[in-house]
């Protein structure tokens, strides 16, 4: 039976509840894990596609074969991004301080990661093929402009704001 007292705390708790600080995501290690499992194949493939768009810039290819090539290294990378924001979105928000913006931080790197490899593959989709020369310092331009977006929207565990989730970064096989 409820008394008069209890009613108060009950709906102190439900609006706690609602506005959030009742709820609890997942523990730091949890979190951490599940974000680095989403993220691992991610940066493999991104190192992959870095590769392969090295060496398709060094190689010998007419610039319809490299045009063609190259979209696909990009398309192959916005959609990988895409893949992992989703995953980071999946894992939850951690139960830390501010863990709903860090989880957001996350999300939102990636989504800039995925952007941007989008608008590279666009630029490089909008070159013409005519001239081998003007068409390869273009593409010049196209990574250029991607390496610096890239690098603007970086995910780096190192600077955190939650130390457990920093510890958790650190100690998490999977985020190594």
């Amino acid at each position: 039976m409820r008394t008069a007292r209890t009613i108060p705390l009950l709906l102190a708790c439900s609006l706690v509840v609602t506005l959030g600080a009742c709820s609890s995501g997942p523990a730091p290690r949890a979190w951490a894990t599940s974000v680095c499992q989403v993220l691992a194949p991610w940066r493999t493939e991104i190192g992959t596609l870095a590769t392969r768009t090295q060496q398709q810039m060094t190689a010998e290819t007419t610039p319809a074969q490299a045009k063609e090539n190259l979209m696909r290294l990009f398309g192959g990378a916005e959609s990988a991004s895409e893949n992992a924001r989703a995953g980071v979105e999946k894992a939850g928000i951690p139960d830390v301080d501010q863990g709903e913006k860090i989880a957001k931080s996350f999300a939102t790197s990636l989504s800039d990661m995925r952007d941007a490899y989008g608008r590279a593959k666009t630029g490089i989709e909008a070159l013409s093929i005519v001239s081998s020369k003007d068409f390869y310092a273009k593409v010049g331009t196209v990574v250029n402009t991607l390496n610096t977006e890239y690098a603007a929207s970086e995910l780096d565990t190192s600077n955190l704001s939650s130390v457990e989730l920093k510890e958790a970064f650190d100690e998490v096989p999977d985020c190594r």
